[in-house]
Order: C-alpha cells, then sequence, then structure tokens
C-alpha cells in the first residue's frame, strides 16, 4: 500500500517541501512532546558546556562538544539565555536552543518514530528519493518564547554535504507553529534553481567553516517570495535538502518544539566524507532506515 499519492509526490518535486498532515497522531506528539520536557528536565547544566547554538557564518558553534555529539544526547542553548558572565539568565528548561544529535538512536521514543515506523518506510519507499537511505542526525528543537533565535535563509544540504547532493529533512511539529512563534517558511522551487555553493566543514586547526564549492551555469539567486509554512501537533514537513527555508524569531509567549531528523544516501551512490562536521562512528554508524 503506498502512502504518498502521486499529486503529494509531483508537489514535492516541484516546490522543494511536502506538508504532510497527521503524519503521527496528536497523542504521538503530545508524548514526544513529553518526552522532549523530561529530557529538559534531566539536563544537568553542571555537567555540559555551556554551547551556545549560533548559525551565522562568522559565528557559528564548533567546539568539541558540538563535533562530538553525533552519537550522544547533548544540549544547546540560545544565544540570549546566557549573560555576559557565561551563566544562565533563565531557568534550564527555558534556555535550550536543541537537543541532539543521536535521539533517532539513543532514545527508544523517538527510536520508534524515526527507525521503527512502517509509515516512514513507506513514504521513504514512494517518494524514491534515495536507494539505500541512512539516517545520520535527528534534533529536538524547541524555538524558546521571546528568545527563540531565527534561523535565516539555508538549504540542509550545505551542512550535510554528500556528493552528489542527497540531504532529506523530516520535520515533525510536536506542538502548534504560527506566524509568531517560528512556523518555517520556504522558497518554493528554489532546490530547481539555487546550487549549492558552499559547505559547511571541520576545519583543519579545528572548529568549523564553509567551503566554497564550484558552480557552473547561472548562479543568480533565486526569485520569488517565502510561503509560510504553519503546522499542527502531529504534522510532518518533507524538507528537500536543496530548498531554501527559513524561520523568524520566536516573538509569542509559547514554545514551537519540533522534532526533526535527516537522510542521505549511502555509498557507494553518494560520498559522505571526512570532511562533514557530522562523522559516524565505530560504535554507531549511520543508520539503516529500510531493512534488506
Amino acid at each position: 500500500m503506498s502512502y504518498l499519492s502521486q499529486d503529494q509526490i509531483q508537489q514535492f518535486h516541484r516546490d522543494g517541501f511536502l506538508l504532510i498532515e497527521n503524519f503521527i497522531s496528536k497523542e504521538e506528539a503530545g508524548a514526544l512532546l513529553n518526552r522532549s520536557r523530561q529530557l529538559l528536565d534531566n539536563f544537568d547544566i553542571e555537567e555540559h558546556p555551556k554551547t551556545k547554538f549560533t548559525t551565522t557564518d562568522d559565528d557559528h558553534v564548533g567546539d568539541d562538544y558540538f563535533l562530538t555529539s553525533g552519537d550522544k544526547i547533548r544540549y544547546f542553548l540560545e544565544e540570549d539565555a546566557v549573560d555576559e558572565n557565561g551563566q544562565l539568565n533563565r531557568p534550564k528548561q527555558s534556555a535550550v536552543n536543541k537537543i541532539g544529535h543521536a535521539l533517532h538512536e539513543l532514545d527508544p521514543s523517538f527510536r520508534r518514530v524515526t527507525l521503527e515506523n512502517d509509515r516512514l518506510r513507506q513514504l521513504v519507499r514512494d517518494l524514491k528519493f534515495h536507494r539505500d537511505p541512512v539516517a545520520l542526525q535527528s534534533m529536538v528543537i524547541t524555538k524558546q518564547p521571546e528568545i527563540g533565535g531565527a534561523v535565516g535563509e539555508h538549504n540542509d544540504s550545505t551542512f550535510l554535504y554528500t556528493d552528489p547532493p542527497s540531504a532529506l529533512g523530516f520535520w515533525i511539529a510536536l506542538q502548534e507553529c504560527t506566524a509568531t512563534n517560528g512556523a518555517l517558511s520556504f522558497l518554493p522551487g528554489s532546490h530547481l534553481t539555487a546550487p549549492i555553493t558552499k559547505r559547511f566543514v571541520r576545519l583543519p586547526g579545528g572548529g568549523t567553516g564553509f567551503e566554497p564549492l564550484p558552480v557552473s551555469g547561472d548562479a543568480s539567486p533565486p526569485v520569488g517570495n517565502f510561503v509560510l509554512q504553519t503546522c499542527q501537533p502531529g504534522d510532518l514537513v518533507l524538507i528537500h535538502g536543496s530548498v531554501l527555508h527559513k524561520s523568524e524569531r520566536n516573538t509569542s509567549e509559547k514554545t514551537r518544539f519540533a522534532y526533526t531528523f535527516h537522510m542521505i544516501e549511502s555509498s557507494p551512490h553518494a560520498r559522505y566524507d571526512d570532511k562533514n562536521w557530522l562523522q559516524p562512528t565505530d560504535e554507531m554508524p549511520f543508520s539503516k532506515v529500510l531493512p534488506h
């Protein structure tokens, strides 16, 4: 039985993103939201460096705590939650920007949605975006009230680069996502016209940065207007790795929790190299999505 209709598949390939309502039930979304809050309650701030998550080109997070988080569950703070003395200026539950990056492997609640989900497997088969996909990272993004920072215009293949590009994002709303609490916005069709011009890499001397990529043909920026994609708890947004998207600052008094994970094509169909910030380990290689 197919999960996606042909109209949905065509819409995804045309626009570069697709809303799938009620991909998980509101009860399942509520359970993941409660589990996320448990993780925040159990977060021992004294055992973790106060790593702030930033997304600007000039100041992107790149310390060892971040670079070695691919096989762990770690916590990254909002920029505005830490004062000039390096101390939290609010409760820890309201200070975290995101939790990552191995929830899909290490936490049973998130594993069930990501790697033990027949609906997801059928969706992947229907979409035919990958031949042998692997899941390589997962996150709970909290978008805290009033300080939840804006995420600027970007595409995911810049940060999860393969040759050829193959990143595919799965973004599940755990709460209502609106214009005031930072719902995603997309530039429809930009995956067809906007080339991948750079990639996010580990720098030889430590930390992270961006490496330019050769671009053939016309590299002029795509034109058009961003479209706001509001969501209800349990809705899934599929995100093509090349589509431009962003989210605005959360100016409301409500959180905007979402669970997101990414897949890429596995070798030999696509090459994932040691320049990428996220690296598999012997103990935790990237997770196969489809059974063989």
